[in-house]
């Protein structure tokens, strides 16, 4: 039986059914909750590892979901809805949702998103142990030095793109979007400075990529922002 337990909270039933089954198939521990409220009770007793949460419940708006559990939870959110506009997508994640998925959507990417998820749990733990070096395949930032080296090298960035790169690091396989980039690096969110962290972007990929054509590490979310991709968990896949 896989240890990590899931809290699923979504009204329609062919949808509900499709993951519950998914779930059960691939031995995951899980509960299933038709209303916000249920979802919400659920959490506080329940204590689950990741929600999936449906953004059209009968109840109450996912987004106020999100809000609510936030508040005093740091549980990874991953939304699965029907809702597929950019904006939608940029205020779930704005509030602290970890991952978005569109429905429809394949079993093999529902399973995806929550291996990713749980990478970025175990990731969260390990960094914990020791928070002073950060290793990606051949990157590595050394917090205390304030350096970063790609296969060896020393990479020399400026302040804004280090600052950057470590806000996506420590964020490693969650989506990031323009707003949450810019309030943390920026410390504002003011649509003037959109074009600069495109700028700013591609100049750090530049330096840490080996092939800007095929980023290995940054990933773009058009419309909706950036992803650091885990490396370590590619090479062992």
């Amino acid at each position: 039986m896989n240890k990590v337990q899931i809290l699923v909270i979504e009204d329609d039933v062919a949808v509900g059914n499709l993951i519950t089954t998914t779930l059960e198939m691939e031995n995951y521990q899980f509960r299933l909750a038709k209303t916000a409220k249920q979802g919400i009770m659920n959490v506080l007793s329940y204590n689950p590892d990741i929600m999936l949460l449906d953004l059209g419940l009968p109840d109450m708006d996912g987004l106020e979901v999100i809000k609510k559990v936030r508040s005093w939870s740091n549980i990874p959110i991953i939304v699965v809805s029907a809702r597929s506009e950019d904006q939608d997508k940029v205020k779930a994640l704005d509030l602290g949702a970890d991952d978005y998925l569109t429905k429809p959507f394949s079993v093999d990417e529902l399973l995806a998103r929550l291996r990713v998820t749980i990478r970025r749990l175990n990731n969260s733990q390990t960094i914990s142990v020791n928070e002073s070096v950060y290793e990606n395949g051949d990157l590595t930032i050394n917090y205390a030095q304030g350096c970063v080296y790609e296969n060896g090298h020393e990479i020399h960035l400026t302040p804004i793109e280090y600052k950057l790169l470590c806000v996506l690091a420590k964020n490693t396989d969650k989506v990031l979007t323009h707003n949450y980039i810019m309030q943390e690096v920026w410390g504002s969110v003011q649509g003037t400075e959109t074009p600069s962290l495109r700028v700013f972007m591609a100049t750090l990929r530049k330096k840490i990529e080996p092939d800007t054509s095929n980023p290995k590490y940054i990933q773009t979310h058009v419309g909706v922002g950036y992803r650091m991709l885990n490396q370590t968990e590619k090479k062992e896949d």
